[in-house]
C-alpha cells in the first residue's frame, strides 16, 4: 500500500485506557459482559480515531470482535488502540484488551477488535483524515493486510451484512 502525503504517524493516535473491573460489569459467575468491553471498545476506538482526524467521529461498524479469555471482579482491564489504516473519510481502529490480575501478576489478552470510524465536519457530513504511517511492526503488518480486510467488509455490506 502507497502512503498518503498527508499521513500521520499511528503512534499519534496510540491511545491507552485502564479501568478496573467492578461488580456491576459481570455477570453471575463474576467475570465481564461482553457488552460492556464493547462499549469500551467503542470508547477507545472513538478517542483514537479524534486523535488521529483532529474532528468528530461516529462509528460506521465494528467490523470484528474477537473474546479470546475473561476479566473478572477485581482485574484491571487495559485497552489500547491505534488507527491502523485509513480510506478518504473512515479509519480503520484496532483495539486489543488485556486483564491484568495485580495479585497474580497475571496479564493475558482478552479481546482484540477492529472498528471503522468516520470523521464528520459540524454538519455531521463526512470529512478527509489524514493517511497513516505505520511506525512498528504489529502498525505495519496491520496496514499491509488493510486492503484485505476492506474488501471483506465491502463483500459483507454488499451481501447485506451476511458472511
Amino acid at each position: 500500500m502507497t502512503i498518503p502525503s498527508n499521513s500521520v504517524s499511528s503512534n499519534q493516535s496510540f491511545t491507552i485506557q485502564t479501568r478496573l473491573v467492578i461488580p456491576p460489569d459481570t455477570n453471575h459467575i463474576n467475570t465481564i459482559f461482553g457488552g460492556q468491553v464493547l462499549s469500551f471498545i467503542d470508547e477507545i476506538a472513538a478517542i483514537t480515531a479524534m486523535r488521529h482526524s483532529n474532528s468528530v467521529v461516529v462509528t460506521a461498524s465494528i467490523d470484528s470482535v474477537n473474546f479470546v479469555g475473561s476479566a473478572k471482579v477485581g482485574d484491571i482491564l487495559i485497552l489500547q488502540a491505534f488507527v491502523a489504516s485509513t480510506g478518504r473519510t473512515s479509519m480503520e481502529v484496532y483495539v486489543e484488551v488485556f486483564s491484568e490480575n495485580l495479585l497474580k501478576k497475571e496479564k493475558k489478552l482478552t479481546t482484540t477488535s477492529f472498528l471503522t470510524m468516520v470523521a464528520v465536519n459540524e454538519d455531521g457530513k463526512p470529512c478527509v483524515v489524514p493517511g497513516v504511517i505505520p511506525e512498528t511492526e504489529q502498525q505495519k503488518l496491520l496496514y499491509e493486510t488493510a486492503a484485505v480486510r476492506r474488501e471483506q467488509r465491502k463483500m459483507q455490506r454488499e451481501n447485506g451484512g451476511m458472511r
